[in-house]
């Protein structure tokens, strides 16, 4: 079945909460979190046959899009969700004239790190030990709007 990408609801909040901790690596956050994220327009589902397979949120402040949290549900992964939501993101950063999209990952994401190159994201620096259990460094990725 294709996947579709639309822009999320609150009835998605529990399939995002779901998926969302199922993944060790994401960003854990509370119900209401998502409700502020989803008022704001700011996360975007991917969705097969009815059900949520995956997640993308931002953080957007002054034309800076920071990407909080990208994540498909194990059994969708490989299927190129990621890259489509990437796809959707990128595509709305761009209507909006936004100036940056941002993000920071685990230095041994190496998937996560392969999508948002692949993405046209590029390394700019890096946070010592910025991740915790286990302590690890964070790489900071970007995309800088053309002038």
């Amino acid at each position: 079945m294709p996947v579709s990408i639309r822009d999320a609801a609150p009835v998605d909040i529990p399939a995002i909460l779901t998926i969302e901790q199922s993944a060790p690596s994401a960003a854990h956050w509370y119900a209401d979190q998502y409700q502020t994220l989803i008022g704001d327009g700011n996360i975007i589902v991917a969705e097969e046959a009815g059900r949520i397979c995956g997640f993308l949120c931002t953080h957007v402040v002054a034309g800076e899009w920071e990407i909080e949290n990208v994540v498909v549900d194990e059994k969708f992964r490989r299927h190129g969700i990621a890259a489509a939501l990437m796809r959707i993101l990128l595509s709305k950063w761009e209507a909006a004239a936004g100036a940056a999209v941002l993000l920071e990952v685990r230095e041994s994401n190496a998937a996560a790190r392969a999508l948002y190159e692949a993405s046209g994201l590029r390394e700019v620096g890096r946070r010592r030990a910025y991740y915790g259990d286990p302590v690890e460094d964070a790489i900071l990725y970007a995309l800088y709007r053309q002038t």
